[in-house]
């Protein structure tokens, strides 16, 4: 039995946090579905715009078709990657169909609607219904704007992916804005059982953020100090994701869940996101194998996914060790000055401007294909 299938028996989805024309078309992405390898799929506009730019497929043809039919950057970016999104989600269907909580691939909606809450609604309803697939997810941000445009998504029967959270704040306004909307949709006599969400809370960016900070502490630090500071390091990420499925654990075991279950709700599960071991002195498998848990979805990179597929293993539920040592941690990071929820509001704050930089270089990137392809036109003409 391979590890994913073994994870998937333990309650954990092993997902990609990547998508190209070329996976599909190579057979890449249908192989692994085969093989039980991989359940769905996540995308943001940093993906997009790295197989864009890097013509991982058929891009360059696809941009200059839509440029001499006369679409503009934005149109064209938006039937690329829908088309994209689409083919995933038909690769994944049977997967669907046997079992509704996996073979699902996300969708993000414009990182510059990220403040706009109506826009967000939008736009979220927009992709969903152009999309028509039951297993697409679109990907809505945990910001201030963005937590009741889940509540208003979730209570109209839309399927959301919640992404960029970081601390504990982010999850638990996330997971009761869930149960705000099933709520609604309750109310209004909707089925509750054809709604899914995950709640995609990021990881490896925390070690990092956090990791540097303590670096500057590590260099002013006398030698009882430095080796107090250097345990530290490569550990608030896990930590602090082990609080939030405690969370988890509470609120989806609680009475107000209780009742909504009782009507067809179905949880919303973590999803572990940024699992990418980023500093080369950790294990490469460090944000999987420590995380593993009933009703978790962990999306990685291709090159996590190899290794997990090369030499990983399934220790058990990992996700439900070191609670206590956890908290002591994050206690102990604090006293040191590194609030990890204040590292979370931060690392939001830059994930938004992050991924909205990638959007404005993807559209910058279509427009001078779209205008080069305009210029040869004429030329034939």
């Amino acid at each position: 039995m391979s590890v994913p299938v073994e994870y998937r028996r333990r309650g954990l989805a092993v997902w990609m946090d990547s998508i190209s024309d070329r996976m599909i078309t190579s057979g890449r992405l249908g192989g692994w579905i085969a093989a039980g390898s991989v359940y769905g799929v996540t995308s943001n506009p940093t993906i997009f715009g790295l197989a864009v730019q890097k013509n991982e497929g058929d891009y360059s043809a696809g941009i200059a078709r839509r440029a001499a039919a006369g679409a503009d950057a934005f149109t064209i970016y938006d039937e690329l990657t829908r088309n994209d999104i689409a083919r995933g989600a038909d690769l994944f269907a049977a997967q669907h169909a046997a079992n509704p909580e996996d073979g699902w691939i996300s969708l993000e909606v414009l990182p510059s609607l990220a403040l706009h809450t109506e826009e967000t609604v939008a736009e979220a309803t927009r992709l969903s219904k152009l999309l028509g697939r039951p297993n697409v997810f679109i990907k809505v941000p945990a910001t201030p704007e963005g937590i009741p445009a889940i509540r208003r998504l979730i209570g109209n029967g839309l399927s959301v992916n919640v992404t960029l959270m970081f601390n504990r704040a982010h999850y638990r306004n996330v997971a009761h804005a869930y149960l705000g909307g099933l709520a609604d949709l309750a109310a209004n006599g909707g089925d509750l059982s054809k709604v899914f969400s995950v709640a995609s809370f990021f990881v490896s960016r925390v070690d990092t953020l956090a990791d540097k900070l303590l670096d500057e502490k590590i260099a002013k630090a006398d030698r009882a100090g430095k080796a107090t500071l250097e345990a530290m390091k490569g550990k608030a990420a896990l930590a602090n994701a082990k609080i939030v499925y405690q969370d988890y654990l509470s609120i989806f075991g609680g009475a107000e869940f209780g009742a909504l279950r009782a009507k067809g709700a179905r949880v919303q599960r973590p999803l572990w996101a940024s699992t990418g071991t980023k500093n080369p002195a950790y294990s490469d498998l460090l944000y999987v194998e420590n995380l593993i848990g009933p009703d978790t979805v962990n999306t990685m990179p291709e090159k996590t996914l190899e290794a997990l597929l090369d030499h990983g293993t399934c220790p058990g539920d990992t996700v439900l060790d070191g609670v206590d040592e956890a908290r002591t941690l994050l206690d102990d990071l604090r006293s040191h000055g590194l609030d990890v929820e204040a590292l979370g509001e931060k690392l939001q704050a830059d994930g938004v401007v992050a991924f909205s930089k990638s959007y404005d270089d993807l559209l910058a990137t279509i427009e001078t294909r779209r205008r080069a392809e305009a210029s040869t036109e004429k030329v034939r003409l």
